[in-house]
């Protein structure tokens, strides 16, 4: 091998990765950091375009590949964690709290309730500021990509309280639906308690759109006056009080995502 093409560390110039039985294989940053669990794949394009990420000291570029383990990869300043060190958690949120790492209106965050977790987790998925429940929070990108993604038909479930027709909204809200120019599924709905003005409904959605279940009782002329969100999949939020979180089973993670 010709050493005028190599560096004083015996890598090749450039940077790359050298080859061989054994030898990790380069990868694009934003894919290391999914797998790694600092953000979804997405996320993570953001966190490189932004400059918070980089690579042996130097600002990482989109779409650059580096190896873990021999590359320093750093966010915010910070080490990339090792793989082994994730976290799986469920929070009972509480109404008037945003479902984000960081509120450019200075709105209060999920993040402040799970400060004593240990590690740097993310929201996965969303419940928006007024409703509350069962919210999963964790550092292991692939996890949440097979959780949140709407193709891998988690079925989520609900208890909305209403004002309105509620025997007749049952009916209504039983039939597929076209919502945000998107035809959801037909939801499974029961009525758990009628009052003079309204009552409680049982919801499960397949698809977990944007605010969907509110959509989808507006549709059907009734207002939803609480939202609380109870199970994902097999995964329930019991008696856990709001405001508080625990560490899922490894039973409970691998009901979540196969594995």
């Amino acid at each position: 091998m010709n050493p005028k093409l190599m560096t004083r560390d015996n890598e090749p110039v450039g940077g790359a990765a050298l080859s061989g039985p054994g030898m990790p294989k380069p990868e694009r940053i934003q894919k290391i950091l999914s797998a790694h669990g600092v953000a979804s794949r997405r996320e993570a394009e953001r966190l490189v375009e932004s400059g918070r990420v980089t690579v042996n000291g130097q600002r990482a570029e989109l779409g650059q590949s580096a190896v873990p383990g021999r590359d320093a990869i750093e966010v915010d300043g910070a080490p990339l964690r090792p793989k082994s060190e994730y976290v799986y958690i469920m929070l009972n949120k509480p109404p008037g709290f945003v479902t984000t790492v960081r509120d450019e209106r200075g709105r209060k965050t999920v993040m402040g309730l799970v400060r004593g977790v240990g590690a740097r987790v993310y929201p996965v998925g969303r419940l928006d500021m007024y409703s509350e429940g069962l919210l999963l929070l964790t550092n292991d990108g692939q996890f949440a990509n097979a959780v949140a993604h709407p193709s891998n038909n988690k079925k989520k479930t609900y208890e909305a309280r209403i004002a309105g027709d509620a025997s007749g909204a049952v009916q209504l809200l039983r039939r597929p639906m076209q919502i945000d120019s998107c035809l959801v599924k037909a939801a499974d709905v029961s009525l758990l308690q009628r009052t003079e003005d309204g009552g409680t409904l049982q919801i499960t959605v397949h698809e977990g759109r944007n605010r969907q279940i509110r959509k989808m009782c507006a549709l059907c002329g009734i207002k939803v006056l609480s939202l609380k969100r109870t199970s994902i999949g097999a995964l329930r939020l019991g008696q856990l009080e709001a405001g508080r979180w625990r560490h899922l089973t490894d039973e409970e993670i691998k009901s979540l995502c196969g594995r």
